[in-house]
């Protein structure tokens, strides 16, 4: 009762339908019989008041009219809890009390930054993304924020495209799994609490295949590919609950995302009876116009609320048009009034109609943000995040003996570049570079040597002299490569994604002075570094690590943590590969069979066709083991389960972690089938000389796809199984045979 009454405090005049004593569905229900039409549609609105809080402008006065006025459902880029308190009470002068909700981007953390989503998937512990999508959501909620526009679910399979980066990567069953882990991360089990955020599941529909990798492209496949592929990871948020899902700018199949009743209408709302509400994508609905596929702004605005687009961001669609389009009979007053009983449902959850205000404490926003088990968290997701690509003759961790360690590259020093993109706070000042990591931790009789070299871009070599007498002077060298901060996200998309600029030749000519060269690669996507992999004594991928990147590469480089990251992405020798997703790959009816056979088979005449670094693979400090293979029945009845077990051990001299996968082809079915998918995996920690016995369960479900009918089918007929260290990787095979 305390939080009724305090709303009673904050809002004298809020109506009785905003009490708690009836269920929700039927406070919704009252709300709505008192609601005019232009309010309704005001629910449907969200703007970006990045100016509300700032100095007097047009668009300010305009968007306080509007709030004041019940014409604005939601706020984006609003932030901190005093302003958030501040625009809440403007919104609560109008005629019905109806609260905002506060959205923004928060994709890999607010004050605190973690990894990118990317990397976080690279260590294939949902745990720790879990854990780093709470601590962003308990951050977010305490500065105001009711909403995020993440996770991003589509499954990424280009490299040059730039949203690879906010992903999972390339496999529709880790997606799905990382999906659900970062829904609950944020939501928690329900919502309502001042420690999470609503998510958002997004982009709805096949964004991640867009032609070309280009942004904003047309995506045309098969809906065998969009159920089987890209559908699933969306299911999984779903069924977690997520709060809500946001459209995309693509087309799928020539009909764009925002304005496509099937992806909508027919799937989510029809066939998933998903209870949430749908977004729009920055101005999606407006852009329909230029796709040729609306007329005007008010054509566009029937369009997208028919095929099921609840809430209109940023395009001013709704505002102005919907309430014309239903006194012309042209949309469904029903539609309109459903749209505004999903997002009231969620000011519901949130509990904003019995507390407005209740995420916006200053006291509490100061309290979390300064919480030091934050960073500890980024720091500890982090060291998961590094994968170990190479390491000949262990030149990692750090050896001892060596008393001169030199640290050189553009983003040995380098900041705002370890956060990434998609950062709300841009505070270089929480940042640990890679030069302080390593000079915090090494030992005080290692000297710390340094020089830059070259820029990340251009082609300037002016810094290689410096770079190289900095080498010679130290025992082994730490180069420091990779993109920007800018360089990866949305709109860089990029057609060459080599390493950019004169890094290679630096890199060479560090090689030159013959000392061990052990090479950190920064980006936010897979980058093609041949001379790098095929010279270099050792090779960390570190992602965009986050604000205590610097600390965890330090404590993977000296040997306090041992790397266990798996790539969630291949990575391609030559753009011309691409698409080289592991899953992507199919016998064929002219397979290459042995190396060197490429005459007349599906082969290139200039490259091998198997990638640089493929899917699920990581290096470690030890070794592991797999053996004893078990199948405990060689036939699969469609009701039961076969159990695949093995032993897994550790074969090295220090504590690691492994991550076992499963992968299963279906030898023969109706429709051809790719050479391996993923169907699960496990990630174990094994101390020397220790072995465990690890279990997976087969089941018909594990061997069902979609056929071209699009029915979910397993067929009878033999599977091969395959358990190992990485898609190319695979230790132990067998056989187990679905019966009718």
């Amino acid at each position: 009762m305390r939080n009724i009454f305090l709303a009673f405090l904050l809002a004298p005049t809020l109506p009785l339908v905003a009490q708690a004593q009836q269920p929700v569905e039927q406070r919704i229900t009252n709300l709505l019989q008192q609601m005019t039409l232009e309010e309704k549609v005001g629910q449907l609105n969200q703007y970006s008041g990045r100016e509300l809080t700032g100095p007097a402008s047009a668009r300010k006065n305009d968007q306080l009219n509007a709030i004041r006025t019940g014409q604005v459902g939601s706020m984006l880029n609003v932030k901190g809890a005093q302003s958030t308190r501040e625009i809440q009470a403007e919104a609560l002068k109008s005629r019905l009390h109806i609260p905002l909700l506060f959205s923004l981007d928060v994709i890999h953390g607010y004050k605190t930054v973690f990894p990118i989503p990317l990397g976080e998937a690279a260590s294939w512990d949902m745990d720790a993304i879990r854990l780093g999508a709470h601590v962003a959501a308990k951050e977010a909620a305490a500065a105001g924020i009711h909403w995020t526009f993440a996770p991003m679910v589509d499954v990424g399979r280009d490299p040059r495209w730039g949203r690879v980066m906010e992903g999972a990567g390339e496999d529709t069953y880790l997606g799905a799994q990382i999906a659900r882990a970062r829904v609950l991360g944020f939501q928690g089990e329900k919502l309502g609490g001042t420690d999470a955020v609503m998510a958002c599941a997004k982009h709805f529909a096949a964004y991640g295949a867009a032609i070309a990798g280009r942004d904003y492209n047309a995506v045309d496949m098969s809906l065998q590919q969009l159920w089987e592929t890209y559908l699933p990871p969306f299911r999984a948020a779903a069924d977690a609950g997520v709060a809500t899902f946001m459209n995309s700018f693509n087309t799928l199949n020539g009909v764009p995302a925002t304005g496509n009743s099937y992806l909508q209408r027919d799937i989510l709302k029809g066939k998933w009876q998903y209870p949430g509400f749908v977004v729009s994508d920055w101005g999606s609905i407006r852009e329909m116009v230029p796709w040729g596929y609306a007329l005007d702004l008010r054509d566009a605005a029937q369009k997208a609320l028919t095929a099921g687009s609840d809430m209109d961001m940023e395009s001013d669609a709704y505002h102005g048009n919907l309430t014309k389009l239903v006194q012309a009979g042209k949309v469904d007053v029903a539609l309109v009034d459903e749209a505004v009983r999903r997002i009231l449902r969620k000011k519901f959850e949130l509990g904003l109609f019995n507390d407005p205000y209740k995420f916006s404490s200053t006291g509490r926003e100061k309290q979390v943000l300064n919480d030091p088990q934050n960073r500890q968290a980024a720091r500890q997701v982090a060291r998961k995040s590094l994968v170990l690509l190479k390491n000949d003759n262990q030149a990692l961790p750090l050896r001892r003996e060596w008393g001169k360690l030199a640290i050189i590259g553009p983003l040995a020093k380098a900041k705002r570049d370890l956060d990434g993109s998609w950062v709300p706070e841009a505070d270089t000042t929480l940042i640990t570079s890679v030069y302080e990591g390593l000079d915090q931790r090494l030992d005080a009789k290692t000297q710390l040597l340094y020089a830059k070299g070259c820029e990340v871009l251009g082609d300037s070599r002016a810094g290689f002299a410096q770079a190289v007498e900095t080498a010679k002077n130290a025992d082994a060298v730490v180069l420091t490569v990779g993109e920007t901060w800018d360089m990866s996200g949305e709109a860089k998309s990029r057609a060459d994604i080599h390493l950019p600029g004169v890094q290679e030749e630096l890199f060479q000519a560090l090689k030159a002075t013959g000392k061990p060269i052990i090479v950190l690669v920064f980006g936010g996507r897979p980058l093609i570094f041949n001379t790098i992999a095929d010279q270099a004594d050792a090779i960390l991928m570190a992602w965009w690590p986050g604000a205590e990147g610097g600390h965890a590469l330090a404590d993977v480089l000296s040997g306090d943590y041992n790397p266990a990251g798996k790539l969630p992405i291949t990575f391609p020798r030559a753009v011309g590969q691409i698409p080289i997703a592991y899953n992507q790959q199919y016998s064929t009816g002219r397979p290459v069979t042995k190396s060197g056979d490429t005459k007349y088979r599906s082969a290139y005449i200039d490259t091998p066709n198997t990638p640089r670094y493929a899917f699920g693979y990581g290096l470690s400090y030890t070794k592991f083991t797999y053996s004893d293979l078990q199948i405990s029945r060689p036939q699969l009845a469609p009701t039961e389960t076969v159990q695949v077990q093995f032993t897994l051990t550790n074969t090295g001299s220090v504590a690691g972690e492994e991550v076992a996968q499963l992968y299963l082809h279906d030898i023969v079915a109706s429709t051809v089938r790719p050479l391996k998918e993923l169907k699960d995996f496990q990630k174990v920690l094994l101390k020397p000389g220790e072995s465990k016995t690890l279990t997976f369960n087969i089941t018909k479900d594990k061997l069902a796809f979609y056929n071209q009918q699009l029915a979910w089918v397993a067929e009878p007929g033999e599977f091969q199984l395959m358990v190992g260290s990485a898609s190319d990787d695979i230790r132990l095979t067998g056989i187990v045979e679905l019966l009718p």
